[in-house]
Formats: C-alpha cells, sequence, structure tokens
C-alpha cells in the first residue's frame, strides 16, 4: 500500500519546575513523518497501529532536565512523549507476538511503531491481552490498567480499613479515585469524595460515594468536620486539601501518599515517620506550582497518624506471589 501518516507527539523542550507544560511549546504534535505498513523492515520484531494513550499525572515529573535522578525516566528533547498504551499489531516477525494480537505496553506517543523484543514481554509492563470479556481498550489504561492496580493494591496493602469507618477520596473522578471509592463501599466504609466540578461530582455520587462535593465551591475544611472527621485520607492532590485533611483525621488515622511528594509538601523532614498512617497518591496540585508548606504537620505524631507511600510497580510482585 502506498505510505500513510505516522504523526507524533514530540517532548519539544523542558519547562520550568513550577510552570505547566503548553501545548505547542513543551509538546509538539508532528504529522511530517509517513511508513508504509505492507514494507516497514521488522527485523524480527512486529509492527503495532496504537489505539489508545493514556495520559497520566506522572508524565509531569518526566518532564525535567535528565541529570535529575526520579523513580520513572524522563523524557528526552526531540523524542516522542511515552507511556501506556494498547496497539494493534499489523505485522509480526516475533515467535510469541501474531498479526491480530493487541499489546499492552509503553509506547511512543505514535500511530505506527514497530517493535523488536521488549525486554519485559509477558510481565504487566508489556503483555498480549487476551480481552475475553469484550472490555472497550480504554478500559486496560483505566480500571484493569497502571491506575487500577495503583488503587486496589495500595488500598489492600495500606488501608486497614474496617467496616463503619470512614474514608477520604480526592480528584475522585480520576480513574485511580474513581476505583477507591468502589472499593472502600464494598467493605462497608463511609466515602467522602471530592472533585473540581458537579458534573464530576455527580458521577462520583452514581460510583455510591455518600458525600460528594465540589472543592472549588465548598470549604474542604468545613466539610469534612460537618461529617465527624475521617479515618483514612487517600490523597491524590496534596496541599492546602491534605492540610484539611490532616485536621480532620482521627487518631491513628490512616493516609496514602507518595512520601517524596509529602516532604515538599511539609517544608521540612518528618519526625518519627514511623507513628504515623498517611497514603499519600498523586498530591498533583504541587506538579505544577510551589511546594506548599503543611500547617497541621505536628498532628502527624500527636494523633499517630500512618504514612505509607508507595510507587504501585513496588507492589506488582507482591501482588502476583498472593493469587
Amino acid at each position: 500500500m502506498a505510505p500513510v501518516r505516522n504523526a507524533r507527539v514530540i517532548f519539544n523542550a523542558i519547562p520550568a519546575p513550577n510552570a505547566f507544560p503548553e501545548p505547542g511549546k513543551t509538546t509538539v504534535y508532528d504529522d511530517s513523518q509517513t511508513i508504509d505498513p505492507d514494507t516497514v523492515p521488522l527485523n524480527g520484531g512486529f509492527l503495532v497501529k496504537t489505539l489508545v494513550l493514556s495520559i497520566d499525572p506522572f508524565m509531569r515529573g518526566r518532564m525535567r532536565d535528565p541529570s535529575i535522578k526520579s523513580y520513572a525516566p524522563p523524557f528526552f528533547v526531540g523524542q516522542p512523549l511515552n507511556n501506556y498504551a494498547v496497539a494493534r499489531v499489523l505485522r509480526s516477525e516475533h515467535p510469541a507476538i501474531k498479526a491480530g494480537d493487541h499489546v499492552y505496553g509503553h509506547l511512543p506517543f505514535q500511530e505506527y511503531v514497530v517493535l523488536s523484543d521488549p525486554a519485559e514481554l509477558g510481565r504487566d509492563i508489556f503483555r498480549v491481552l487476551e480481552n475475553k470479556e469484550g472490555l472497550p481498550w480504554s478500559a486496560y489504561l483505566g480500571v484493569c490498567g497502571m491506575p487500577g492496580q495503583t488503587a486496589h493494591h495500595a488500598w489492600n496493602e495500606y488501608s486497614h480499613a474496617k467496616p463503619g469507618e470512614t474514608v477520604f477520596v480526592t480528584a475522585a473522578a480520576g480513574p485511580v479515585g474513581a476505583t477507591v471509592i468502589q472499593l472502600a463501599r464494598a467493605e462497608g466504609l463511609k466515602v467522602i469524595a471530592s472533585a473540581g466540578s458537579d458534573e464530576k461530582v455527580a458521577f462520583v455520587k452514581s460510583l455510591g460515594a455518600d458525600v460528594a462535593f465540589n472543592y472549588k465551591t465548598n470549604d474542604t475544611k468545613a466539610m469534612l468536620e460537618r461529617e465527624g472527621g475521617i479515618d483514612i485520607y487517600w490523597d491524590n492532590v496534596g496541599g492546602p486539601t491534605l492540610d484539611a485533611a490532616l485536621g480532620a483525621a482521627h487518631r491513628h488515622a490512616r493516609f496514602i501518599v507518595g512520601f517524596f511528594h509529602l516532604l515538599f509538601s511539609c517544608g521540612s523532614s518528618l519526625a518519627h515517620p514511623d507513628l504515623a498512617i498517611l497514603q499519600e497518591c498523586g498530591m498533583i496540585s504541587a506538579y505544577n506550582s510551589e511546594p506548599y508548606t503543611l500547617k497541621n504537620v505536628q498532628l502527624i505524631v500527636t494523633r499517630e497518624f500512618k504514612l505509607s507511600g508507595f510507587i504501585v510497580l513496588s507492589l506488582h510482585d507482591k501482588v502476583r506471589l498472593a493469587l
């Protein structure tokens, strides 16, 4: 067949540490390349057509100077962005992959890609999808993918939930928060959830949240006090919302958090973090702004909260062994 467009999204410039990425500056859409799917050399690999791509908050942290170390590798200027994706195999010379297969893994943000022999083939990071349930492929980037695993693995590992307790979930309309709501309801907890629009609030209520509110038009601190406080906090945003949760948390409350970001939010080292449970997952509010200094950090010790920081990939092997 004649060559076809092979458009890409290129990482074009590193944004300032506390600034939002700018489309057209930080990232650039490039449709100048073409590819002939019938004749492009495979060299023992396979050709895929990208179907769905995941845009995740942690990608902001990858838009950094490559000299800065972190848990996720940086993007490189001049190269396509990459992240979780689902693609359909068009041609294959790989013994474990056949034309017509659908694969899941980290792929560059472009329409067609020739892959060789992925080092992680057969593991969670890259695998062939059977999809016997006939789910939409986008589900594998949401509840059946990394966001769903984040919610499921960390909830089971760190929440120590008991029926009748109260959990507060932020960014509740996103794939992580939405999954946490359903896990908590299934275990008999009262769920308080916040989201950024009335439409999202309605969606969160449809998932089973007992109390849902728009944090842009309601005072989070007042809402939590009105509901009698919380026992578990799933934090996807950090900042002032985390401060409000600290103030409303009961003794021995549990919080689920990305600990690296917690240190930035606190503005100082934490004394005796083993006395505290805090599950900090995303803390998105600090991704594009100056770190927020917590005012209620002393409560971590005086009320004996527990902080549980995690990266979901670290929980994969433990969960796999338990299955």
